[in-house]
């Protein structure tokens, strides 16, 4: 019956924003993308293709945004993933970290003081930053979201935040500059 299937898990405390008020999230996905999605109380979410399925990337689409949601995204956020324009990345810290401790401490590096890091890679970007659990993901317009993991892997391999802001000011620079060619 099924052609295509996608298993992702997802955080079970996560599946009540996948569902949304009264199922309108998760009948969005389906209705947008031609999927199905069953989403078990353990956070098992299954993804079928379907007949009705509008694109031959609906079902990666759809299995992102399970993910996003999963790594706490919104699910407002998440459904941006529904363009050929957006991307979502996902990082796991623990390849960084050595222990417990080193885990936290890299969390917090990327968010920093009362959340100015991870504020200061969204606004220079554009994208979004969500810590959640041992990794850090991001959502947002293809090239940004590039950007903005390169300079967060920056922080995890202990470069200082000043050098990493310099790195995401030049690269703002660079995106204006083509924008404003596109535009001439």
């Amino acid at each position: 019956m099924y052609e295509n299937v996608e298993v992702v898990k997802i955080p079970k405390e996560r599946t009540g924003a996948l569902i949304g008020t009264h199922g309108e999230v998760r009948k969005k996905i389906e209705a947008d993308l031609g999927v199905e999605l069953e989403i078990d109380s353990e956070g098992e979410v299954t993804i079928y293709s379907t007949e009705e399925q509008k694109d031959a990337l609906a079902l990666w689409k759809a299995r992102d945004i399970v993910k996003a949601v999963g790594r706490g995204f919104s699910p407002e956020k998440a459904l941006k993933l529904l363009s050929d324009e957006h991307s979502f990345e996902t990082i796991d810290i623990t390849e960084y970290a050595s222990s417990d401790k080193a885990l936290q401490r890299l969390k917090g590096r990327i968010i920093g003081s009362s959340g100015k890091s991870r504020r200061y890679i969204e606004e220079l970007t554009g994208t979004h930053v969500s810590v959640y659990g041992k990794t850090v993901s991001i959502l947002g317009e293809i090239e940004p979201v590039q950007i903005a993991k390169d300079a967060i892997e920056m922080l995890l391999r202990g470069t200082s935040h000043s050098k990493m802001y310099k790195f995401l000011e030049r690269h703002r620079q660079d995106v204006k500059r083509s924008e404003l060619r596109l535009w001439k």
